[in-house]
């Protein structure tokens, strides 16, 4: 006889907490808003909370005896929860624009280039400027530091230098920090 394929079963999140009959110790220090903390059997902890329609939650496991408070379980996971998405949406994201030159770049090009590199700083984003070196114009490494310099220099007001022009390869490479405002 042939089984059928097993159903999928969603694994079960385990509470970070032990709440109400789990919590399988003989005695808890019981402490909340407005009462004095003190210890008592767990039974009598439990039909406490039972009495106030909320939960008997264990906060220190470790403790001895372990540390319970009574409160609403769920609307205290909903605020966890809710101040987690507060702090991620806080984080700033770092964006690094990349912007390429060649060793022989003209004035325009050069402008056109620096046009987006300023808008790029107001928005707040990092930029990484480089030199390409393509077959033999490696010879021209002078040419690719100057150009980088003076690409730092017209964008002094916006950004602060990271790191001089080094070379890596056949890339010069330069980095720009937005300058904080107020």
């Amino acid at each position: 006889m042939r089984k059928g394929p097993k159903k999928f079963q969603p694994r079960r999140q385990e509470d970070p907490n032990r709440i109400n009959e789990r919590i399988r110790v003989p005695k808890v220090r019981l402490v909340g808003d407005g009462m004095e903390p003190q210890v008592l059997p767990t039974a009598e902890a439990l039909k406490l909370a039972q009495e106030q329609d909320l939960d008997l939650v264990e906060i220190s496991p470790n403790a001895e005896p372990p540390v319970c408070k009574i409160m609403d379980y769920k609307k205290f996971l909903y605020n966890q929860k809710k101040k987690q998405k507060e702090l991620k949406a806080k984080q700033s994201k770092i964006v690094i624009k990349e912007i390429r030159f060649g060793p022989n770049t003209d004035d325009h090009d050069f402008n056109f280039k620096l046009a987006h590199a300023k808008k790029f700083l107001e928005e707040g984003s990092k930029v990484k400027a480089f030199v390409f070196f393509r077959g033999r114009t490696i010879v021209f490494k002078d040419r690719g530091e100057i150009l980088l310099l003076r690409f730092a220099q017209e964008l002094a007001e916006l950004g602060t230098l990271e790191q001089m022009p080094k070379l890596e390869g056949k890339r010069m490479t330069i980095m720009l920090n937005p300058k904080k405002t107020k």
